[in-house]
Parts: structure tokens; C-alpha cells; sequence
């Protein structure tokens, strides 16, 4: 069973009602995810893929629609502001967007939603992590991914796409997997009553397909143009990612109603401020806003990025405990992020710009007990040249390092700023012991 030609709208909307329904019925159930940070391009991957693949399936795909589950809560939208300006041009809200919540509650998930009843494809990652990969890890059965491969799926998988290549954005791979598909949807929609009596954005003189191709190409552009800094960030940018851009400003471009009015470089800017819109959130909310977990050889590693520099981060810290000793309140508010995870290990990792206007890295990890420290220091020795460390100090003169009372501490500018949480935590990971 094919899904009907559709907007964002209203797909987000059919996909809700059809996870609902299998969870009731005990029907098979296709879901496709991206990873734990659920980040910008973990969004638009899961929402790209299920889109278009709902409307263009295999021909023994597993269920007769894809869901797209965004790896948070629903509260948790608020702490990306990019999400919610990009809404605007996909001509869709949060209240769309499918979430943890859409899941049964974790007690009832095992039962609510069996295991063999559901097939997953994950995106944006390759080994299903947390409580979700307790369950469902033997249940996936596709990947597109742009990260290291980690020998979690299948070797085959069948119908569904088995892709990880290099990219500066998994979206990028995503379109490009999608691409003949897409095309062979762009004839006759619906008629003009029915489109317009699902979607109030659209003007009689407006072609009904276009519109909807044109929104779901700027929700895919979106995370290209900020994953490859708007094709500018040569250590990042490949040919997927100017192929895949250029394919989709061509969608946007057959748009009447975009077309003369889109401007790629004022929309990535617009995209962009909102994500570095940040100054208006605690402290522990910036730190889980771009979040990831791993575990590894029994030891929990985990990682934020957050797009400020760390002077930014020891003000917050002040101002939210009041207190003029920006370094105490800093650590302390970082001591607790870790303390309450329970993390061996734990890394931030803040980009920023100078005041010359360069791109810059730091890279602080903190680790716990015998054999995170241990992890940490090796991690430290081996890979210091790799990345570019070079000492650091506080705006207040002092430096971050510590060595004693059961724990261990640095903080790095990292030189080598081609180097991304994609390329760290690999490294963090293998230096695990």
C-alpha cells in the first residue's frame, strides 16, 4: 500500500495516527530514527526518509508507512531554536513532530510495541543506543549514516538502504538515496480541493506538488548548509554535499511560489542565528541540548557541543549561581551534568569565533575513577598532536587541569579544527580501557 501524495503537514499528521494504530493493533510498524543529540540533521534525515519513502516503498516493504521519530522528548524541542525557524518554511510546527513521547512510556514499550513487530532504519547514526537499542537493536534492518562504521547492521539489508560514506551531512546521503524516488513523485497530486482543504498555505493559482517539494527541500537543506557551514568548510564540504544541495535548490527553484523570493544565503544565516540563539537558556539545558551517550567496555562516555566558547558558558555559570567566581560556579555546574549521569567520562566540546573572525575549538574532558582517568590520560598522551592541543586558561588566569582526589581534568584549545565531535569521539571511544 503506497501513501497518497502529500505535504509535510499532512504526512507528519498520517504518520502520528498510523504509529498510534499499530501500537493498538499490534501491527507491523517501520520506524525510522536519527541519534540520541538529535540534532538538525538527525531531524531532517528521519523526516526525508519516511517522506518519501512512504509515498515510493519497496515493494515488500515491511509496513505500509514510515515513521520518523526525532530521539527526544517533546520538551525538548525548545532547546533548538533552529528547529523552530525552519518550521516555518516546511510550513509545518512542533506540534508535528513525532518524538519519544509518540512511544508507549519505557515500562510498556517491550509489550506495547513487541520487538518483532517493528523494523527500524536509523539514520544519522549506526548502532541504536540507550534503552531503545536494549530492545530493538536486532530488529534493524537499514542505515544511512556519514559516520564511523561500528558493525551494528546487517551486513544485508534487503530492501532498505545499507549506506555509510563520508559527507558533511547525512542528509546529503539521504537525498541522494532518495533522489529517483523523489523525481517519480513530482507528476499530478492531489486534486486542488483536497490539497487545499489539508494545507491553508497554498493559493488557487499555487502547483500543489511543487509547493509540497519545495518545503520538504528546505527542511533538507537546512542541515547540509549548517553541517558544511553553507558549503564554505572545505575539511567538511564533499560532492555529496554540493550535489545534494544543488539538487535541492532546483526543487525550490520550480517553485513559483519560492522561487524569486529564496536566497540560500540569507536563509542558512536565518537557520544559523537561531541555533546560536542560546543566551536565553540554563546552563544544564545548553549542556543537553546537543548531547550524546555511549557506552563502552563498561565505562559511560559523554559529549556536548554547544556552539559558544567557554567564556560564555563561566558567565552563565556565575550569573545563574549568583556569584562573581566565575571558575568555581563553571565546574561545579559541569561537575553536576556528569556526577548526575553517571559518566566515566565526560567532554565538552564549544566552538566559536575569535576577534579576528577565525573558526576555533575547546575541548575540555573530565573524567571519573580508576578507569576513566586511565582512559582519559591515554586519550590525552596519544592523540594530543592529532588534534592540536594546546594549553588553555581560564578568562580569570587559571588553568582547568587536575590530577587527584578521583579525578582527572583538562581543557585544550583544539588547533586542528577540522575535527568534530564525529572525528573526537571515535578517538575518545578507542581510548577506552
Amino acid at each position: 500500500m503506497t501513501v497518497p501524495r502529500n505535504s509535510l503537514r499532512g504526512f507528519l499528521a498520517q504518520a502520528r495516527g498510523a504509529l498510534r494504530g499499530a501500537i493498538e493493533t499490534s501491527q507491523n510498524v517501520t520506524i525510522v530514527i536519527g541519534n540520541e543529540s538529535a540534532d538538525l540533521d538527525s531531524m531532517t534525515c528521519s523526516i526525508l526518509y519516511a517522506y518519501v519513502r512512504s509515498m515510493a516503498p519497496p515493494r515488500d516493504a515491511f509496513s505500509p508507512i514510515y515513521i520518523p521519530i526525532t530521539n527526544i522528548p517533546k520538551s525538548d524541542i525548545q532547546l533548538r531554536p533552529e528547529f523552530l525557524e525552519l518550521f516555518k518554511h516546511a510550513n509545518i510546527n512542533s506540534q508535528h513532530l513525532l518524538t519519544l513521547d509518540d512511544l508507549p512510556e519505557l515500562s510498556a514499550l517491550k509489550s506495547k510495541l513487541p520487538p518483532q513487530n517493528t523494523k527500524w532504519v536509523l539514520v544519522d547514526h549506526n548502532a541504536l543506543q540507550g534503552q531503545l537499542g536494549k530492545i530493538y537493536a536486532d530488529r534493524v534492518g537499514g542505515v544511512i549514516d556519514h559516520h564511523d562504521e561500528e558493525g551494528k547492521v546487517p551486513s544485508e539489508a534487503g530492501d532498505e538502504p545499507r549506506v555509510l560514506e563520508k559527507s558533511g551531512s547525512c542528509t546529503s546521503l539521504v537525498a541522494k538515496y532518495l533522489r529517483q524516488s523523489w523525481d517519480s513523485l513530482s507528476g499530478p497530486g492531489l486534486s486542488s480541493r483536497a490539497a487545499h482543504a489539508q494545507d491553508d498555505s497554498l493559493s488557487d493559482d499555487d502547483d500543489v506538488v511543487k509547493v509540497w517539494d519545495a518545503q520538504a527541500a528546505q527542511l533538507g537543506l537546512a542541515s547540509i548548509l549548517i553541517d558544511t557551514a553553507n558549503l564554505q568548510d572545505k575539511s567538511k564540504t564533499t560532492d555529496h554535499d554540493r550535489e545534494a544541495v544543488e539538487y535541492l535548490e532546483a526543487k525550490i527553484a520550480a517553485c513559483p511560489k519560492f522561487a524569486a523570493s529564496f536566497d540560500r544565503n540569507k536563509f542558512y544565516e536565518q537557520i544559523d542565528s537561531a541555533k546560536k540563539d542560546i543566551g536565553g537558556m540554563q546552563l544544564q539545558d545548553i549542556l543537553r541540548k546537543d548531547y550524546k551517550l555511549w557506552n563502552d567496555k563498561g565505562l559511560k562516555l559523554g559529549i556536548s557541543s554547544v556552539v559558544k566558547n567557554i567564556e560564555f558558558l563561566q558567565k552563565k555559570a556565575a550569573d545563574e549561581a549568583n556569584t562573581g567566581t566565575t571558575d568555581d560556579a563553571f565546574l561545579e555546574a559541569l561537575e553536576r551534568f556528569a556526577t548526575e549521569r553517571e559518566l566515566d567520562v565526560y567532554s565538552l566540546m564549544n566552538t566559536s569565533t575569535s576577534a579576528e573572525g577565525h573558526f576555533q575549538r575547546e575541548l575540555l574532558v573530565w573524567a571519573f575513577g580508576a578507569a576513566g582517568i586511565a582512559s582519559a590520560k591515554k586519550f590525552a598522551a596519544e592523540l594530543s598532536n592529532e588534534l592540536g592541543l594546546e594549553e588553555w586558561q581560564s578568562g580569570e588566569g587559571n588553568s582547568y587541569d587536575h590530577d587527584g582526589d578521583g579525578y582527572w581534568r583538562n581543557v585544550w584549545w583544539q588547533r586542528q579544527v577540522q575535527h568534530s565531535r564525529k572525528r573526537v569521539a571515535p578517538l575518545l571511544r578507542e581510548a577506552m580501557i
